[in-house]
């Protein structure tokens, strides 16, 4: 980062913007609040809901990878079926469902894009609203699914009551959490809470590694750490990645000024769905079990058959891997063409003055920045399915289970930090202008 101090620039390093954050008493403040909310989620996420069995829920958990998908959306709250083990998942699901609306409903599509801060806030209302059955929903299906595994031993009406009521209020619990880090402005509160859960497992993961070393393959642990760290690298200059489209502004005459006449740029980023087309492949992973689960309430025979079935072709890394890959690359082609309209675009620049280069204003531009849009998705759907399976792909090479990079998790990780690190480099500019060396 440069700032520019009288005429010179001023560079700041990673250390001495650390430093700056707590020499600032407001910004300094808003840290030890953020801090505080997500170590309070974090000891919410210790206490297991009431009647369960913790042998039988470890063993699932060992057998089935797409629970482990789960537990990082539920920020690590799944695995011990906390109060809070649902996690965010529910109002991640719910806000999804909402922009999904917006293509069908025209009041809600006016209302996030048109109306402004107020229409987003009544926007994010309703996606509150929807969180709450959505969260009685997936918590009654998933204790079901639990029960048929031998988790819930005692698996009455009101042990299944109970439980739901704890899960959904816990789910609400972390939206407003999440909602009071948001307000501090050094970071999303609902994908810091997700982050919080994947940095607190790390301890664990690396106490894995340790525990199962094997002196015998040192070069395959030096070939991950190298491994490691180019896909980080390669995480980040995705994410930050975007082409940018140039765009001028023409000449108007209003008395005796010239308005206009410059040249700005159109970004379009490489990787605009983010996690989302991860989180919809999940789901549709998820769903053949549940089928299955329900199936086995009116036909035991055939539902245990259709279990049995759907178990062996998920546990089979390549079909899993290839299906998962595919899910992933097509539902980033869905999410861009919801949130992304080139038409619309095209129409704000020409209502702005705007054209590109070369082109005229209106259907040219559309196609031009629809064209554009396709190819880069293309480069990000793949990325995305690459980081996806990417857990797979260090299995199969390394042939050591702890030895995971958990391409979901990281892509997080990373996306939440630098988006943190973007907003509290715009509040210490804001507030130590010249102040900072």
């Amino acid at each position: 980062m440069t700032i520019i101090k009288g005429r010179q620039p001023v560079k700041i390093n990673m250390l001495s913007r650390f430093a700056q954050v707590f020499k600032v008493p407001d910004l300094r403040k808003k840290v030890f609040v953020v801090a505080g909310l997500l170590i309070g989620f974090r000891l919410m996420a210790a206490i297991p809901v009431p009647g369960i069995d913790v042998n039988q829920l470890q063993q699932l958990f060992a057998t089935n990878q797409l629970l482990g998908f789960l537990n990082i959306f539920s920020g690590g709250a799944l695995d011990n079926l906390s109060i809070m083990m649902l996690g965010v998942g529910p109002y991640i699901t719910a806000t999804i469902v909402m922009q999904l609306l917006t293509m069908i409903f025209p009041n809600l599509k006016a209302m996030y894009y048109e109306e402004g801060a107020e229409g987003r806030a009544k926007f994010n209302r309703y996606s509150r609203y929807l969180t709450v059955p959505l969260a009685a929903l997936q918590s009654y299906g998933f204790l079901t699914l639990l029960k048929q595994q031998g988790v819930f031993p005692n698996f009455t009406l009101v042990n299944i009551l109970t439980n739901v009521i704890i899960a959904t209020a816990g789910t609400m619990i972390l939206v407003w959490l999440g909602e009071l880090i948001s307000e501090q402005k050094i970071g999303n509160g609902v994908s810091l809470i997700i982050f919080a859960g994947i940095v607190a497992s790390l301890p664990q993961v690396v106490r894995n590694s340790i525990l199962t070393f094997n002196p015998a393959v040192v070069p395959t642990y030096i070939a991950f750490a190298i491994l490691s760290i180019i896909v980080i690298a390669g995480v980040v200059f995705v994410t930050e990645g975007e082409r940018k489209i140039p765009v001028a502004y023409a000449k108007r005459v209003r008395g005796n000024r010239v308005y206009g006449g410059v040249a700005s740029y159109l970004p379009l980023r490489v990787n605009q769905a983010g996690v989302i087309p991860i989180i919809f492949a999940i789901s549709i992973l998820l769903f053949p079990q549940f089928i299955a689960q329900i199936t086995t309430v009116v036909s035991p025979t055939f539902g245990a058959w259709l279990n049995q079935w759907v178990t062996a072709i998920l546990n089979n890394q390549l079909i899993y891997g290839l299906i998962y890959f595919a899910l992933v690359v097509v539902f980033t082609y869905f999410y861009t063409a919801v949130t992304f309209d080139p038409k619309e675009i095209a129409g704000n620049l020409q209502r702005a003055g705007g054209f590109i280069p070369g082109l005229r204003p209106g259907q040219p531009t559309q196609e031009f920045i629809a064209k554009v849009v396709n190819r880069i998705t293309l480069f990000g759907a793949v990325f995305l399915g690459i980081v996806a399976i990417l857990p797979i792909i260090t299995q199969i090479i390394t042939g050591i289970a702890t030895l995971t990079i958990g391409g979901t998790a990281l892509l997080i990780v990373v996306a939440v930090a630098l988006e943190s690190m973007r907003q509290i480099d715009s509040q210490l500019v804001m507030r130590e202008y010249e102040g900072i060396q």
